[in-house]
């Protein structure tokens, strides 16, 4: 028997006074929180929802998340994770692509009325039979008329429950690509796909004896696969603590790694960026109490650019260590091992029981030093996307998960990113990669966060236009920006067209949206 909901259960049974999660001043222990996850379970079952059945998830970084996800997990049931922001017309394709029979949504907010979006929706799919909504507050009644509410079901239901046993290979959760490349993709992972990478990221962080002291802030999104493993199942499975923010936020991240002593941060490069341009307005005594409890950080989501990285651990005195995945792997497929040489500008080395290699158009592997896309195949792999056979046997040929991403990995077996395949901009016949040029325009004095895409050429089929975002009181001009690009890059490279912008489009876990550029 193989499953996640026993991460929680077996501290609740071992030290269940122990705190598992935080929130501002709420704290929950492992018995509280395997309790509510209990009544959940209890909840479903009742329903007449059993193992193998879909279970969608729309919430936040909110306590309700852990609760509601080992709650299915403990009924056999699989927990399929919704993005907060979704729309009801997307809801209403997730929910009917999953096939699921249960529907949990948190009440939102004026400006983000996720349980409006999330019932109109559900009104549309047949095989959606339950809408649990939970409410802000516990006690207050559904905002949506004949919805159950998660308060009622933790009031009503027993806080005890025998876990349903589940296979390796059963599906636990089904994580729903981006949809940059067409319409979303659910990735199915199994027990033993999200158990293993969760133990993994357990022993990229010193292990699990280490890992139970430490507190993990929580700003990942947790509906993504970076925010699920890394952060809440690592953590759990540790004995370690969380503690969340709805949404990041520099300043209130700042703080509430001070307030509850954090010593593990996660997160994306937008996220690095934002803290280090908060932490100029910090006082010394603040810095100093930030150094001596932040431990560890790791960066993941997208490419961290070197000059960003160095600049980071040059204000925290912490290194960032960098790796790489995807929802089809888990997340995590490599990393810059803390025992081992740590090679910025790369995403480090395969992790325990995965191996990796770079291809060329006809899938034969290329030497060392030359780039092509990653492939990837181990016990973190999806068994594949959900009722698409032709897509999966696309994307896993020949045993190995195309990704889609360009890299180059060196000798010693360690992996740069380029960039993804589909974002690759042709120039006059030159291959140019957006995040090669966003390194560079990164090491300019006045430039804060930089974006790159292809727009069209009548001369050159495509032009390299950049979007560029200054530090504070900067002066610059497009025409010199222009000018010292020529000087740093070869002549096909550097951007043409420079645009200033105050801020750059992100999507919930704080990836550039160079689409929308």
């Amino acid at each position: 028997m193989l499953s996640l909901a026993s991460f929680v259960q077996e501290h609740a049974l071992r030290t269940p006074e122990r705190t598992a999660m935080r929130m501002g001043e709420t704290s929950y222990t492992y018995a509280q929180l395997d309790a509510m996850a209990n009544a959940v379970a209890n909840y479903l079952t009742q329903s007449g929802l059993g193992p193998g059945d879909h279970v969608a998830l729309s919430c936040p970084n909110l306590p309700y998340f852990p609760m509601v996800y080992y709650g299915i997990l403990k009924a056999g049931c699989v927990v399929v994770p919704l993005n907060v922001l979704l729309k009801a017309p997307e809801i209403e394709y997730h929910l009917d692509d999953s096939n699921a029979k249960a529907y949990f949504v948190f009440e939102g907010t004026d400006e983000l009325p996720m349980a409006k979006a999330g019932a109109a929706a559900f009104e549309k799919v047949d095989a959606c039979e339950h809408l649990i909504v939970m409410t802000a507050d516990p006690a207050s009644p559904s905002p949506i008329d004949g919805a159950t509410t998660l308060g009622q079901i933790l009031h009503s239901q027993p806080k005890t429950f025998e876990l349903v046993p589940r296979q390796a290979t059963d599906t636990a959760v089904i994580l729903y690509t981006s949809g940059t490349t067409g319409r979303p993709k659910g990735a199915e992972l199994s027990q033993l796909n999200m158990a293993l990478n969760a133990m993994i990221s357990v022993d990229l962080i010193g292990g699990k004896g280490i890992a139970k002291d430490h507190v993990f802030m929580m700003v990942l999104p947790l509906f993504h696969s970076f925010g699920q493993t890394c952060g809440m199942n690592s953590m759990f499975y540790a004995g370690g603590q969380i503690t969340m923010l709805p949404r990041f936020d520099a300043a209130s991240a700042l703080k509430t790694m001070q307030a509850h002593g954090v010593t593990v941060f996660a997160g994306v490069p937008t996220m690095y960026w934002g803290l280090l341009g908060e932490a100029k307005s910090l006082s010394d005594d603040a810095k100093d109490t930030l150094r001596s409890s932040l431990q560890y950080c790791m960066s993941g989501g997208s490419a961290l650019a070197v000059e960003l990285l160095n600049n980071f651990e040059d204000a925290f005195q912490v290194p960032i260590m960098e790796g790489y995945g995807l929802s089809e792997t888990s997340p995590v497929a490599s990393f810059n091992h803390a025992d081992r040489e740590r090679k910025p500008g790369t995403v480090g080395q395969a992790i325990f029981g995965v191996e990796i290699k770079v291809v060329d158009e006809d899938d034969r592997e290329v030497p060392a030093g030359e780039s092509g896309e990653i492939v990837i195949r181990g016990h973190n792999v999806m068994k594949g996307y959900l009722d698409r056979p032709a897509e999966t046997e696309e994307a896993l040929r020949g045993g190995w998960f195309h990704t889609g991403d360009v890299g180059v990995m060196d000798e010693d077996g360690y992996v740069a990113i380029v960039d993804r395949i589909k974002d690759m901009i042709v120039r006059g016949g030159y291959n140019v990669y957006p995040r090669e040029v966003e390194e560079v325009l990164m090491t300019h004095d006045a430039v804060s966060l930089a974006a790159v895409i292809g727009v069209p050429s009548e001369e050159h089929g495509e032009e390299i236009a950049a979007y560029l975002v200054l530090k504070d009181d900067a002066q610059t001009s497009a025409d010199e920006i222009v000018a010292w690009s020529k000087e740093q890059m070869a002549a096909y490279k550097y951007p043409r067209e420079v645009n200033f912008v105050d801020a750059l489009p992100m999507n919930a876990t704080g990836k550039i949206l160079r689409r929308e550029l």
